[in-house]
């Protein structure tokens, strides 16, 4: 393993020229300096991990703080009680009712597209997770676009993407709803760019999503759409993927500005998985 040494931390790629491992530090006794030099590394890298980490509530809202404002949660019937920025993802069952969400995320995706300001960074917390199964994939929009000829490039830069959030609540494989009239009202349909510059250093990056798109801006129609899903397969090919295979205690955050990610089914009969899931608000895509 290739190690490198970056503001005084201890750095190895999650895989070759993306993301970043960083080693020997524990978050909850790290000073806000060196935390900062974690949220550095994360505006470089696009995705870090640091594991062996045990994080009470007040860890995480400290952490999450130094990267920005933490944002709220559609749905918030399964956020943690007094903690309504911590939202649980877990497939237990007390007293009869579910703790958390259950397969949330599954299918290619950056969160809160639907957004006019979607989500920079999703923050996840392994409080328990199952022998097998459950992986969190990430794809690099920065390497799939560097990976395309510039022809296609000059093709793909004027194409904006409508999304909406009621199509992606009616449509989603798991968890399928139709919105409330207030909820509908609180999450109006919105565009944005297909192609997004990281504003932390004018990086670009390739931003489609799935679920949430309804139509192409420039591309209209069922040609627009299958020129989404082309974009998708092409940019969740095992080039550009990163597989994390979660233990007990790994802190896994990713940068949506310029990444696509989804979860992994696991064995729910056999399993218990819960995670602690922390957004930062987002500026407006550009």
């Amino acid at each position: 393993m290739d190690m490198t040494l970056a503001d005084d931390l201890r750095i190895s790629d999650l895989k070759p020229g993306f993301g970043a491992r960083i080693h020997d530090i524990d978050l909850p006794s790290a000073s806000d300096a060196e935390l900062d030099k974690v949220v550095a590394a994360f505006h470089r890298h696009g995705a870090v991990v640091v594991s062996g980490q045990t994080m009470t509530p007040d860890d995480l809202m400290r952490f999450i703080g130094r990267f920005g404002e933490a944002e709220d949660h559609t749905q918030t019937r399964f956020t943690l009680p007094g903690y309504p920025k911590i939202f649980i993802l877990s497939n237990r069952v007390v007293d009869g009712r579910p703790i958390g969400a259950h397969n949330d995320g599954v299918g290619w995706h950056t969160d809160y597209s639907y957004k006019p300001e979607p989500v920079m960074l999703t923050m996840l917390y392994a409080v328990e997770v199952p022998d097998e199964g459950s992986d969190t994939l990430l794809a690099d929009g920065c390497a799939a676009w560097n990976a395309l000829s510039p022809e296609k490039q000059a093709e793909l830069l004027p194409l904006r993407l409508h999304h909406s959030y009621k199509h992606f609540m009616a449509t989603r494989e798991f968890g399928a709803q139709v919105l409330s009239p207030e909820m509908e009202a609180a999450n109006p349909d919105v565009e944005h760019p297909l192609i997004r510059t990281h504003p932390a250093d004018g990086r670009k990056a390739l931003w489609p999503s799935t679920g949430t798109v309804t139509e192409v801006i420039g591309k209209p129609g069922p040609e627009g759409l299958a020129l989404v899903d082309e974009l998708v397969a092409f940019m969740t090919g095992d080039d550009f993927v990163y597989r994390h295979k979660w233990a007990k205690g790994d802190l896994l955050m990713w940068d949506n500005r310029c990444t696509l990610h989804t979860g992994t089914l696991y064995d729910d009969t056999k399993y218990f998985r819960t995670m602690h899931r922390l957004w930062v608000k987002g500026d407006r895509p550009y």
